[in-house]
């Protein structure tokens, strides 16, 4: 069956909330699926002082929306796929797959030029499904992404192979009430770690150890339960990944766990303006104001409906402007919320709660009329523009006239998802930022990279990409309407590490670098682009000969007493 929806078609007064049944809280039960009614319009809440814009901006708000802003979506079946979760590359040629998990295997529906290849993986039997949640990432940097499954007994790994044509089954014999699951690169070691939110009891993290097994740890991520929904982001803009979980159940009051930088975390929400009390399964982190930092919408589970719409003021502190942004009128319950540009226009919508919300580009957003709910989202026609899965394939998005740029970073220092970067993109519209995730909302596995909607823009100006590693890739002037690879280190602008950063002279350099004086005649490596080790030697007299090095980007790493000392250089 085909259904083709056009936007604005529908008055939005007609558009009620579809349910999806009964859903445990804690020891509350939710009847979710309440009609809600629809604003007309948008409703607007007094401007942000530091935007000197806004004027300009309301203005032109109040315009009706072009028709390159306007976009349609119609339902497009999958021949064989059932139960998708995920929306993720998973043979690494830069189209979208649609991923299904299952107990004794798990499909992926490979995306080709139009079509779909669809591929059973057998596996031994999983302990957990992926019941409550699911992750996707290449824990083990094998080059080939591995599954992660949230059951309501525990997690388990199906971890690939060396050629991607098989998959190991583990499932660690630790209790856990998984909620929101995420790869995530914890203490910043290059390494891809794992974490699972925990409904009854303290959170968990499987801590990689850089030879190929995850250590299961408890504590330090928030310590009592009710915790549902985790999402890792910058939120303070420092460069590492702090932790957000949206709480529910027992105790019910939201956490920010600053990280700082080692992957020792501590909670501010208090002092932030993020301790809540209400009942949230999920979170959706992104910069609603396009002013260079991580805002925030907490959504309502337990039908209140009364969401947060909470603005970052640029040091990691946030106010509640849900008040006329009209996401104080979306109404309705929901467990999954999550953020990207749908109509490419430049601007960050919302998805949750009763459908799609746009961004006015003011503080503003109003609802479409499009039957469209959260799912695991992907370019699944890779035309561009985000698309929505759904259990049996996906409502493809058919687009507009807005052009749009994708960025699918590749670490090499940094873990190889490279989850935890931050991807700038500068045009004439300004400048927009993305944080690499795994796993965001409450269940579902959204595509891994960072996409941005340029409307009308007909350039970009530079793309720069801050890795985990302390390293900044530059990119000028890339094509637009396009998809882009970039690996670690190919563009590189000279940036220093951030465990134990130190400076070494010259930098360029061709034939030798000097090290500080409390580096002489220690062992120093040298790692390549690649994340091979180039050489390892001592420092004789505080000097390293790297005249035989190939021309590149290089890390040159100590240990000192009990921390690695890092630093970047480039050699010509």
């Amino acid at each position: 069956m085909v259904e083709k929806v056009r936007l604005h078609d529908r008055m939005p007064s007609e558009v009620g909330y579809r349910g999806i049944g009964n859903l445990n809280c804690g020891n509350s039960v939710l009847m979710v699926g309440k009609a809600e009614p629809r604003i007309s319009g948008p409703v607007h809440f007094p401007p942000n002082p530091k935007d000197m814009s806004h004027l300009l901006r309301f203005a032109l708000a109040l315009l009706p929306l072009s028709t390159a802003a306007q976009i349609t979506f119609t339902n497009i079946s999958i021949p064989g796929a059932t139960g998708i979760q995920g929306a993720v590359d998973m043979n690494d040629d830069g189209k979208d797959d649609a991923v299904m998990p299952g107990s004794s295997s798990f499909k992926v529906a490979y995306q080709g030029a139009g079509t779909f290849n669809v591929v059973t993986f057998p596996t031994t039997n999983a302990d957990n499904t992926a019941s409550w949640s699911f992750a996707i990432g290449d824990w083990d940097s094998n080059g080939y992404r591995d599954l992660l499954y949230g059951g309501g007994s525990g997690a388990t790994f199906m971890t690939a192979n060396a050629s991607g044509t098989a998959y190991t089954e583990w499932s660690p014999p630790n209790y856990i009430f998984c909620q929101r699951t995420n790869f995530v690169d914890i203490n910043n070691d290059g390494h891809l770690d794992a974490f699972s939110c925990h409904d009854v009891d303290a959170n968990v993290a499987f801590i990689n150890n850089g030879s190929g097994a995850l250590v299961h740890t408890q504590g330090g991520y928030g310590t009592t339960c009710g915790n549902y929904g985790s999402i890792f982001t910058d939120a303070d803009n420092d460069g590492d990944m702090d932790l957000f979980v949206a709480k529910c159940g027992c105790d019910p009051t939201d956490l920010l766990m600053l990280n700082n930088g080692s992957g020792v975390f501590s909670n501010i929400a208090p002092s932030q303006g993020l301790a809540d009390g209400h009942q949230s399964w999920s979170s959706a982190w992104g910069d609603f104001d396009n002013d260079g930092d991580m805002d925030a919408l907490v959504g309502e589970s337990d039908f209140s409906g009364v969401h947060k719409l909470l603005r970052n003021n640029g040091s990691g502190v946030f106010t509640n402007v849900i008040t006329g942004s009209g996401m104080d009128l979306a109404g309705g319950s929901s467990i999954e919320w999550t953020t990207h540009d749908f109509n490419n226009d430049g601007w960050l919508d919302i998805l949750g709660g009763n459908g799609l919300h746009l961004n006015n580009g003011n503080g503003t957003f109003s609802p479409s009329a499009l039957p469209i709910y959260n799912s695991a989202i992907g370019d699944m026609n890779n035309d561009g523009f985000l698309d929505v899965l759904n259990s049996s394939g996906y409502q493809r998005n058919n687009g507009n006239g807005n052009n749009w740029i994708r960025i699918n970073p590749k670490g090499t220092i940094s873990n190889r998802d490279a989850i935890g970067a931050r991807v700038v993109v500068t045009s004439a519209l300004g400048t927009q930022i993305r944080d690499i995730r795994s796993g965001d909302g409450f269940s579902f596995m959204s595509f891994i990279g960072a996409h941005f909607g340029l409307g009308t823009d007909n350039a970009v100006e530079q793309v720069a990409i801050h890795w985990p590693s302390g390293t900044v890739d530059v990119i000028p002037n890339p094509a637009i309407n396009t998809v882009h690879s970039i690996v670690e280190g190919t563009f590189t602008q000279v940036s220093h590490m951030k465990e134990g950063a130190f400076h070494v002279m010259p930098n360029p350099a061709t034939s030798f670098i000097v090290l500080p004086s409390s580096m002489m005649n220690t062992r120093i490596e040298l790692i390549d682009a690649t994340g091979q080790m180039a050489m390892s030697t001592f420092s004789n007299g505080g000097q390293v000969d790297v005249s035989g090095l190939a021309p590149g980007s290089y890390v040159l790493q100590a240990r000192i007493g009990d921390s690695t000392q890092r630093a970047r250089f480039i050699k010509h």
